[in-house]
């Protein structure tokens, strides 16, 4: 075993008088996780900094906060489609965590349990990874979007085999990245959020710490796909002065708005399906109500379809028929949301679904069998079938207004 921790790609940067050593992980290894507590016996290290946001860190020194998460607020918060995402992404690295019986994260509570036993601080440098997965977002198409999110859903719950020495070549890349990694090589529009965009704010939150700290001597825990990329932004020179780090810091945090049009077009069908439905009234009052009903029919037809497969409480599955083609004239409120806020109040989920939930979530069936993963699902099904419903009912509206 001593010969794979010394595999364990390393670089050390010398900063003026301050130092610097980046050590490349696997962030599902025990190689990683043995080579992080040698250095950090070994050596005189002041600092350690890991690849860590706060809601990670939370996440892996409180696992049992996830029992607590109000599924309202969520819902409230515009936050599903995020946390599904995270949810996949967690069930990915817990599935090859269960390949090799190394919980995922393992190099990093080796700093944080090291650090702690040595007294010294922990550094968290990584971006927020719902920024991250905002700013891909922005970066990508709305199909794109959808094809991201199936492919995190596929990683989680894919039954293929994989052994530790493949484990070991996650060095070569990021953990997102691992996890996307059809899709990286597809979609140029991923590398940049993904992984270039955080080796310079790991590297300057790095180079703040440093500034503003004074510390002499740090150790910084990073998957290893990063360490080239973060090697080259703190190795600039001239280095950047305070403000201009500070500056860039911001400029990487904030959040793209999206584009008018994406804004507009909602708003536009709205106004298109009206417009369609008072020119048929105009017409005859017949064909206005067919209009309706071919809007009410396919749009929360389609929606009652989602939560159906979803396997939604019957209620919610005519409260998803019922509300759709009702949202869908309000860009404000989508269908998912109220779908997946009646499936909580008629089968809401207990503590053991909550505690199951990142186990389960590794499993097909699981996102089914567990209240919390299927509310999402309901979420997400339902809310795709209203926009798809949306589309093909007003193609219905402009044929029957054409042709009639």
């Amino acid at each position: 075993m001593a010969s794979n921790v010394q595999q364990e790609p390393l670089i050390r940067i010398l900063l003026g008088d301050q130092y610097v050593t980046l050590l490349g992980t696997a962030h599902v290894s025990r190689a990683s996780a043995e080579k992080v507590t040698q250095l950090l016996t070994d050596e005189p290290f002041d600092a350690v900094a890991v690849e860590l946001c706060t809601s990670r860190h939370q996440a892996i020194m409180n696992p049992d906060a996830l029992a607590r998460m109000d599924l309202f607020q969520v819902l409230r918060g515009g936050k599903t489609a995020m946390v599904i995402a995270n949810l996949a992404l967690a069930g990915y690295q817990q599935r090859l965590a269960d390949e090799v019986g190394v919980e995922p994260g393992a190099e990093m509570r080796a700093a944080i349990h090291a650090a702690q036993t040595k007294n010294i601080p922990v550094l968290l440098i990584d971006r927020e990874i719902g920024t991250t997965l905002k700013r891909v977002s922005r970066n990508v198409s709305w199909w794109q979007r959808l094809n991201l999110l199936a492919g995190l859903l596929a990683s989680a719950i894919s039954k293929e085999s994989i052994s530790e020495e493949e484990i070991e070549k996650l060095k070569e890349g990021d953990m997102l990245e691992s996890a996307l990694y059809q899709f990286a090589q597809q979609i140029p529009g991923l590398f940049s959020p993904l992984i270039e965009e955080r080796d310079r704010y790991m590297a300057a939150r790095l180079r703040a710490e440093l500034q503003n700290s004074g510390f002499q001597n740090v150790l910084a825990v990073v998957g290893a796909g990063h360490l080239k990329g973060m090697a080259k932004a703190l190795n600039i020179n001239p280095p950047p002065a305070p403000k201009e780090n500070a500056a860039l810091l911001s400029e990487l945090e904030q959040i793209p708005p999206a584009g008018r049009l994406f804004k507009m077009v909602p708003w536009l069908i709205v106004l298109l399906v009206l417009a369609g439905f008072g020119l048929g009234f105009w017409r005859s009052t017949e064909l206005g109500w067919q209009l309706v009903a071919d809007w009410v029919l396919i749009n929360g037809g389609l929606s009652a379809l989602g939560a159906l497969l979803a396997r939604a409480h019957p209620v919610t599955v005519l409260t998803a028929f019922l509300a759709a083609p009702l949202t869908s004239l309000n860009p404000m409120i989508g269908a998912g949301m109220v779908t997946a806020a009646v499936e909580v109040l008629l089968r809401k989920p207990n503590v053991g679904d909550f505690a199951r939930l990142k186990s389960d979530v590794v499993h097909l069936k699981g996102w089914w069998n567990n209240r919390v993963a299927r509310i999402l699902l309901v979420f997400l099904f339902s809310t795709l079938g209203s926009a798809i419903g949306t589309y093909v009912a007003g193609f219905r509206i402009f044929e029957r207004l054409t042709f009639t």
